[in-house]
């Protein structure tokens, strides 16, 4: 066994993002030396395979994490807010993948390839940021960094099913699956309307200014992630008939003025993030949704200046959301740890 090998514990194993986190740590060849999955009671005692052995899901309790060295959470904010304390209290690192601590002010927030070192300044809970905020700043912070920083953002995102775990995805397959039968489409219980052959015009809940919980993430976390406090960010997002992977439209102003060379450059320089941009080509070259799914980097194509704001570019991001836009991200900072 690999002396620095750790004890791992997974809560919510059993989701979209748990089991994704399972192949992340394979794939990546972490150093685990003990795996404990937790889940609810009613998923207790199934198993999981993890590197070829069959490893039982426990039910998760306050007493869970005795010689856990790190807990990735991955079960929802009410899970979080009540047992990474106690994770916390044994002894362990929480990376916490819900909106529970993001926002709190000693707990950082992190993507590994733009501010690792924030996490130095942990008290036990790490914060994983929102899947949509992740995809967008992947493709932003090179710019930020090149362009003398980012002051506005304007986008709309085009997010999978897979953001609202399992039983999106499985909502969207059993009403196309009907559809396709030219029988009538089952009412979702995910969605307030139909998903399938529709777009939804609202992720989360609506807040007082009319904006929804999740299009406000990408203006305060984009904010605490980039170390740049005056940043303002106005988001519409939309859920769309998509399994898998998060797109955004994204127009960006800049302190200096940007160009698209310069753009490009910086991002194919920066680590998990690619340029798949020749519109010019004999069959033009951007990415969709499917070209990330089940990759570790997020694609960026249609760079374009803006024809409105001035010292802004308009650009258009993907990433696969379970794994950038969690489970990776989160196994990423672990290696960090």
């Amino acid at each position: 066994m690999n002396h620095s090998a750790q004890h791992l514990a997974v809560v919510g194993a059993t989701g979209a993002v748990g089991i994704e986190i399972l192949k992340c740590l394979e794939q990546r060849d972490y150093p685990v030396g003990q795996l404990t999955l937790l889940a609810s009671a009613r998923s207790a005692g199934k198993k999981l395979s993890f590197r070829g052995e069959e490893i039982e899901i426990q039910e998760l309790t306050p007493d869970s994490f005795a010689g856990v060295d790190v807990a990735l959470f991955s079960a929802g904010g009410g899970i979080s807010k009540t047992f990474a304390p106690h994770a916390v209290e044994a002894g362990a690192v929480v990376v916490d993948n819900s909106s529970a601590f993001r926002m709190d002010e000693a707990v950082p927030l992190i993507v590994p390839e733009i501010n690792p070192d924030d996490a130095a300044s942990h008290q036990g809970i790490i914060a994983n940021p929102n899947c949509t905020t992740i995809v967008t700043l992947m493709a932003l912070n090179p710019m930020h960094e090149a362009f003398g920083g980012v002051t506005k953002i304007l986008a709309s995102s085009y997010q999978a099913v897979s953001g609202s775990g399992a039983h999106g995805i499985a909502e969207l397959e059993e009403q196309v699956e009907a559809l396709a039968q030219g029988k009538p489409c089952p009412a979702g219980s995910v969605y307030p309307k139909q998903i399938a052959f529709n777009v939804i015009p609202q992720v989360d809940v609506f807040l007082e200014n009319g904006y929804t919980k999740e299009e406000m993430k990408m203006h305060f976390e984009g904010q605490k992630i980039l170390h740049a406090p005056d940043l303002k960010a106005s988001v519409t997002c939309v859920r769309v008939p998509v399994f898998r992977s998060h797109a955004v439209a994204v127009t960006a102003a800049f302190a200096n003025q940007p160009s698209v060379e310069a753009a490009r450059a910086a991002i194919d320089a920066a680590p998990g993030v690619q340029v798949v941009d020749e519109p010019f080509a004999e069959s033009p070259a951007f990415p969709t949704p499917l070209d990330c799914t089940n990759g570790d980097d997020c694609l960026v194509g249609r760079i374009r200046e803006d024809l409105v704001l001035e010292n802004a570019l308009t650009f258009w991001v993907v990433g696969d959301q379970v794994r950038k836009g969690a489970a990776l991200n989160a196994v990423q900072i672990a290696e960090i740890l």
